[in-house]
């Protein structure tokens, strides 16, 4: 039986988001946008049915990095079933600028 984690969304990743959405309309077309969702929700399942599938983060112990593409990464930490996510983090920042709640 295959063993399916729930995930929570912190706040810090919502705006994350949202951020990294805003600055994708401005620059990308409607197909571009609509390919990012899909790898996002893509990257999500695979995060929520594997969470030990991508390596720990070097910034923050018990954290992990999943690569979404070049221009985005997105942190999480897993507690019992729950996953967290922490931040969706755009790869052009400064990584000193990246902060855990």
């Amino acid at each position: 039986m295959k063993n399916i984690y729930r995930i929570i969304w912190t706040d810090q990743a919502i705006l994350g988001l949202k951020r990294t959405i805003n600055h994708l309309e401005k620059r990308w077309s409607q197909k571009e946008l609509s390919y990012f969702s899909r790898l996002l929700d893509k990257q999500l399942e695979i995060i929520k049915e594997s969470p030990g599938i991508y390596p720990f983060s070097n910034k923050t112990k018990g954290i992990r990095k999943s690569v979404l593409s070049k221009q985005t990464s997105i942190y999480y930490k897993v507690e019992g079933d729950t996953i967290y996510l922490l931040s969706v983090f755009d790869n052009k920042q400064n990584p000193g600028k990246l902060k855990f709640k």
